[in-house]
C-alpha cells in the first residue's frame, strides 16, 4: 500500500502557524472541550490498563492524561512538530509519525482506538472511510472506536461569537460550509464538518455497532466565548459561568436536537465481537 501524503497546507498550518499544544488550555471554550472529552472518554473506554491507540493525537494532550489514568497509550500523528512535542513526555506513552489511513499497528491489537482529529482533516469521504477501516482493523473485537468531528454549524457560531459574521463575504462563505460541510481554508485548513447524523452514518457504514454521538461543549459554549471576548479574561473552571456551561452540556446529552449547539462532536462505536475487520 502506498503511504498517503499529508496535505501541505495542514503540515504548514500546524508546523508554522498554530500551536495545537495550547488549544485546550488557552481559552474557556478549550478547557470546556477538554473537560467534556475527558468525562465522555472515561465513561465509555474500557478500564485501565487497557491499550489505547491515539491516532492523530497531536502533541499528546489526551495521551498524557490517559497515561496518568493508567492506560497503555501509543500516539500516532503525521505532523513532525506534534510528534516532537509528544515525545517530551514519551516516558508515559509511545509515539510515532504515521497516518490514520495507513496504520502500522497489527490487526486486533488495541482495546480502543481514538480518532480525535483525523476525520475533519480528511475532506474526501474515501479518505475518511479508509481511516475508519484502519481503526476497525486494529481494534480488538468488542473494542471501542471513538471519532471526533467538527459540527457543521461551528463556523457560524465561531464567527458570530467573535463579532465578525456580518463582515463582507463571511455570510456567503459560512453559508457554503453549512450547506456542503466543506471548509475551503478560511480561518482554518481545508476540512470537512459533519452533521450529527452523518458522522454516525459514517461509523456505521465502516462496520461499527452501538454508535452514539455526543455534543461535546453543549449550548453554553457561546456564552463562555462572548464573556471572554467582552472582558479580555478567561472564565475560570470554578467560576459560576463555566460551571453553568458544563452543567448545560451534561443536561443536553439526552436530547439529540441539542447536539447542533456544540462545536465538536464525539462519536462512539464498537467493533462487533464476531465481525471480521474491514
Amino acid at each position: 500500500m502506498t503511504t498517503p501524503q499529508l496535505a501541505q497546507e495542514i503540515a504548514e498550518f500546524y508546523s508554522d502557524h498554530y500551536d495545537e499544544q495550547s488549544r485546550l488550555a488557552d481559552s474557556a471554550c478549550g478547557v470546556l472541550e477538554l473537560v467534556r472529552t475527558q468525562e465522555l472518554l472515561r465513561r465509555h473506554l474500557p478500564p485501565a490498563p487497557a491499550s489505547v491507540l491515539d491516532v492523530g493525537g497531536g502533541p499528546g494532550v489526551h495521551a498524557r492524561w490517559l497515561a496518568q489514568d493508567g492506560y497503555r497509550v501509543h500516539l500516532v500523528d503525521p505532523v513532525e512538530r506534534h510528534v516532537a512535542q509528544a515525545r517530551e513526555a514519551s516516558g508515559a506513552y509511545t509515539v510515532e509519525v504515521g497516518d490514520a489511513r495507513a496504520l502500522t499497528a497489527a490487526d486486533s491489537s488495541y482495546d480502543a482506538v481514538l480518532l480525535l482529529g483525523p476525520l475533519y482533516h480528511l475532506p474526501e469521504l474515501a479518505d475518511r472511510e479508509r481511516a475508519l477501516a484502519q481503526a476497525l482493523r486494529v481494534v480488538k473485537p468488542g473494542g471501542a472506536v471513538v471519532a471526533a468531528g467538527i459540527q457543521r454549524f461551528a463556523p457560524l457560531f465561531d464567527h458570530m461569537g467573535h463579532g465578525r459574521l456580518h463582515r463582507d463575504g463571511l455570510p456567503e462563505r459560512v453559508g457554503r460550509v453549512v450547506a456542503t460541510g466543506r471548509n475551503e481554508g478560511e480561518h482554518f485548513t481545508s476540512a470537512y464538518f459533519h452533521g450529527t447524523g452523518q458522522l454516525a452514518d459514517e461509523l456505521r457504514a465502516a462496520g461499527l455497532a452501538d454508535v452514539r454521538v455526543y455534543g461535546v461543549e453543549g449550548p453554553g459554549d457561546g456564552a463562555l466565548k462572548a464573556a471572554e471576548l467582552a472582558t479580555g479574561r478567561r472564565p475560570a473552571p470554578d467560576s459560576e459561568l463555566f460551571r453553568s456551561a458544563l452543567a448545560a452540556a451534561r443536561l443536553a446529552e439526552p436530547h439529540p436536537e441539542l447536539t447542533v449547539a456544540s462545536s465538536h462532536l464525539l462519536a462512539f462505536g464498537r467493533r462487533p465481537d464476531q465481525a471480521a475487520a474491514v
